[in-house]
């Protein structure tokens, strides 16, 4: 027997939008289902824009699923676009009567947890580590977003397979980029030409920060993860006024010449009023080429990322733990040139163990209720 219009109805809620990550029929992009004789099902869908650059993955997804039902034989899948009133009523659903801009994580009922990632100087591998700490917890079932907020020198599109590839916009809601169940937005997938420079100062830098927080839609995120530039500078600064609940992560290296600058770097708390999340000490050391793993060698020193953590604990009055030690791996350059998270591509390496368990100990915790609305209501006597 052929399928309902109701079952098939329920297979298309099944069916995600790549970007938005919600239902196709919450979202009203079902335009119509037709049922024909021997098990021929027409879906037509909308797409959100006429150049939608997941119109195929959509297309065989609904594909998938309507296929699945019992006595189905063919399934034919029209697109069409949704017109202006479609898009406007979608991005008030998206935005949820909220006002425009308003940047959703700062609210007291926010439960995302952010955590802005920060180093004294370049070279440190803080990109990297972000990358994979995304693709990490994402892989452990959190919906994590990712934002590149590396203005000058922003590599977490390379890293995520994800160079040249430019968001849709609706009705002036941007889609994050989806890469390996991450949610990614980056200064990058705004410019005509990936390569140029961003000739920009202060204030251009606040409203893009601002604009990446509060017109793209981001969904319901378990984890925000924000790559910021090296140092203390506009960016640094616009977040903390922003985002005042971020987290920082301070990335160094073994040697106490990185390791000082990070320290000052996570030092920038004091006067923004941010907790620092903990410290990972990134290159710690590399496996000996001629003895194998058994035997490290220690490169850079030894000891920088727990004399940081020592260091901003004492001067922010509260424990800053050191959270991990990711050894130096050629696996880590290789597969972010290649546009692969270590973690993913070998996670049996030491470095992606490591960085694994950095995740495991951050997605693992829990938002405080500190300004947070619980909902309560007093009882008269």
């Amino acid at each position: 027997m052929s399928p309902t219009v109701e079952q098939v109805r329920a297979a298309l809620a099944r069916v995600y939008d790549p970007e938005i990550r919600r239902p196709l029929t919450e979202l009203g992009m079902v335009k119509d289902v037709q049922l024909g004789d021997d098990g021929y099902v027409r879906v037509e869908v909308f797409l959100t824009v006429a150049g939608c650059p997941l119109r195929d993955t959509i297309t065989r997804d609904v594909t998938r699923e309507v296929s699945a039902l019992s006595g189905v034989r063919a399934v034919d899948v029209v697109l069409d676009v949704m017109s202006d009133d479609q898009r406007q009523a979608l991005k008030a659903s998206l935005r949820g009567g909220a006002p425009e801009r308003e940047v959703p994580f700062a609210q007291p009922g926010s439960l995302t947890r952010v955590y802005a990632v920060a180093s004294g100087k370049g070279g440190v591998g803080k990109s990297s580590l972000t990358v994979n700490l995304a693709a990490a917890m994402a892989a452990d079932g959190l919906a994590v977003g990712l934002l590149d907020a590396d203005v000058y020198g922003h590599s977490v599109p390379r890293m995520l397979g994800v160079k040249g590839v430019r968001p849709t916009v609706v009705e002036r809601v941007i889609m994050p980029v989806p890469a390996y169940g991450v949610a990614v937005i980056s200064t990058e997938m705004f410019k005509p030409d990936v390569d140029a420079p961003i000739p920009w100062r202060g204030p251009m830098l606040h409203r893009a920060l601002q604009q990446f927080l509060v017109d793209v839609y981001w969904g319901d995120l378990d984890v925000l993860l924000i790559d910021l530039p090296p140092g203390t500078g506009d960016v640094a600064i616009s977040l903390a006024q922003l985002l005042p609940s971020a987290e920082l992560i301070v990335v160094t290296t073994p040697q106490d010449a990185a390791a000082d600058v990070a320290a000052r770097a996570g030092s920038i708390a004091t006067q923004t009023s941010q907790r620092v999340a903990g410290v990972v000490e990134n290159m710690s050391w590399m496996a000996c080429p001629h003895c194998g793993p058994q035997h490290r060698v220690e490169v850079f020193g030894r000891g920088g990322g727990r004399r940081v953590a020592t260091a901003l604990s004492r001067r922010l009055g509260h424990e800053v733990p050191l959270l991990g030690e990711v050894p130096l791996d050629l696996g880590l350059r290789v597969t972010g040139d290649e546009g692969r998270p270590l973690v993913l591509d070998d996670p049996g390496s030491p470095a992606a163990a490591a960085i694994a368990a950095v995740a495991g100990r951050l997605g693992g915790r829990q938002r405080g209720l500190a300004g947070m609305s619980l909902g309560l209501t007093p009882v008269g006597r």
